[in-house]
Order: structure tokens, then C-alpha cells, then sequence
């Protein structure tokens, strides 16, 4: 008797040039990207990506989910080439792949060190936390191959720092140091290239003393609500504060604030 195989494990049989790794204690999953000294992103990478993604955030013993890359570059882009042999069909899903960062109910973190670019920076703009060190440089470099950022790239970037400066960058195809992505709202952080570990594994930690229902909550509704107007945000606001009201996390939460101790939230 034959065995009904889901059709997408079989991409995840052979990871391509990323590894995961799960600690349990930490609540943590990493995703190391590990093709140095480039860490180039291939096609059917993009898939396992997505796929990785979505099975981690269905996993109870992760809470935070980390993005890094094995060398001194988090990557320089996509697999030039792919994008010739791939189908129209393929290439139209390139955008929901790497969106799933942001899909994840979970917080994601990305560190980027050195070069990020094109798909590279298209993924870390869909992550929730990018730190970034002195050495880092963003860059969608598309125009130099007669195309533009295919994965988001144009879209996200704007929203974050206005038409004015996207333009700057996308069509002049101009990279953007880590110190300068940081003062204009695009990371998170910016740390020296040695600390850029130790302020990851610093965020990860914070993240996880939250409660993972309040957690999951927040990033739902600031992601519903960007573009919504204002009365529409403070009104889908007031209703996950009210669906809140009623968890395990917050009870215990305002207990052990009355309590002055620190509160060990469950996650209901």
C-alpha cells in the first residue's frame, strides 16, 4: 500500500544553501543562509524558504524566529539566471515567498552583516527586527539589469521612507549603509560588526519575556492596519485589546505587576 506524500516535502528533503536549526530552551529557531561567500539565493531556495517559514510558526516550541547568514555577507541577491529559466507562473510567486516573514504570526529577527541585496534586502524588509552593523550596505540593484525589485522591494521600502528616498535608491540603484538605514527608519538597530550576535541573541531574549499571545496579537494588528485610516486602526485597536482583556497572560501579567515580580506568561 502506497503512502500519500504532502507534495511539498519533497522540497524540504535537501535544504538549498540554508540550514535550521531549533533550540528548544532558547524558544528560538535560526535560519542560517550557508552558501559563502555570497550566500546567493537560488529559485527553488525561495520555496523552502516560505515553507520553512510556515512550519516554524506552527511549531509550539518556538516563540522567535532568527534570519543570519553564515560569512561576512547576509547575501548579495538572487540566482541571476534562475530568473531566464524560470516559468512566468514561478516567477509570479516570488513575492509571496519571500513574504513570509511577515506572514509568520510569530516576531522575526534578521541580522544583516555586509552585503544585502536584492532579494537579500527584499527579505529582510518583510522581517518584523533588522539589525544592522557599520559594515552592512542594502542595495536593490535591479535597475542594472534592465528590471526592477520583483519580490516587494519597491513597495516596502516606500512605505518606510517615503516616495522621495525609494526613488533615490531604486532607480539609481544606490546602497544604503547600515548607520544611514538605521537613521532613516529602515533598521532597527545599529551595532559594530563584532556585536551584531550578541545584540541578536539580546533582542531574541527581550522578545521572549513577552507574552507570545500579545506578541502574536501586536504584529497581526500593525500589519492589518498600515494602510488603514485612523479611525479604522484605533477601532480594529480597541477590539484586540478587548479580546486580550479576557487571557490567561494578561491576568497573570497584571498580578505579578502588583506582585512587583516578573510574570511567566503561558501564551493563552
Amino acid at each position: 500500500m502506497s503512502v500519500l506524500r504532502h507534495p511539498a516535502q519533497g522540497l524540504l528533503d535537501a535544504l538549498d544553501g540554508f540550514s535550521v536549526a531549533v533550540d528548544a530552551s532558547g524558544q528560538r529557531a535560526d535560519i542560517v543562509l550557508d552558501r559563502p561567500p555570497f550566500n546567493i539565493i537560488s529559485m527553488g531556495q525561495r520555496d523552502q524558504l516560505r515553507l520553512v517559514f510556515e512550519a516554524l510558526d506552527d511549531d509550539p516550541a518556538v516563540r522567535v524566529i532568527v534570519l543570519r547568514a553564515v560569512g561576512k555577507h547576509f547575501s548579495s541577491g538572487g540566482d541571476i539566471k534562475g530568473f531566464l529559466e524560470a516559468t512566468p507562473e514561478h516567477v509570479s510567486r516570488l513575492a509571496w515567498n519571500i513574504a513570509a516573514p511577515a506572514r509568520c504570526a510569530k516576531p522575526v529577527v534578521v541580522a544583516n552583516r555586509g552585503y544585502c541585496f536584492g532579494v537579500g534586502f527584499e527579505l529582510s524588509l518583510a522581517c518584523d527586527f533588522r539589525i544592522v552593523t557599520e559594515a552592512t550596505q542594502y542595495a536593490l540593484p535591479e535597475q542594472k539589469l534592465g528590471q526592477i525589485p520583483g519580490s516587494g522591494g519597491c513597495a516596502r521600502l516606500q512605505k518606510m521612507i517615503g516616495i522621495t528616498r525609494t526613488k533615490d535608491v531604486v532607480m539609481r540603484s544606490r546602497r544604503i549603509s547600515g548607520r544611514q538605514a538605521c537613521d532613516w527608519g529602515i533598521a532597527t538597530e545599529c551595532v559594530a560588526d563584532a556585536d551584531l550576535e550578541r545584540a541578536t541573541d539580546a533582542l531574541v531574549a527581550e522578545l521572549c519575556a513577552f507574552s507570545p499571545i500579545a506578541q502574536r496579537t501586536a504584529k497581526k494588528l500593525l500589519n492589518d492596519t498600515e494602510d488603514a485610516t485612523l479611525s479604522l486602526a484605533i477601532e480594529l485597536e480597541g477590539h484586540c485589546y478587548s479580546r486580550l482583556r479576557g487571557s490567561d497572560d494578561f491576568r497573570e501579567g497584571v498580578e505579578a505587576f502588583h506582585q512587583k515580580r516578573k510574570p511567566k506568561f503561558t501564551g493563552t
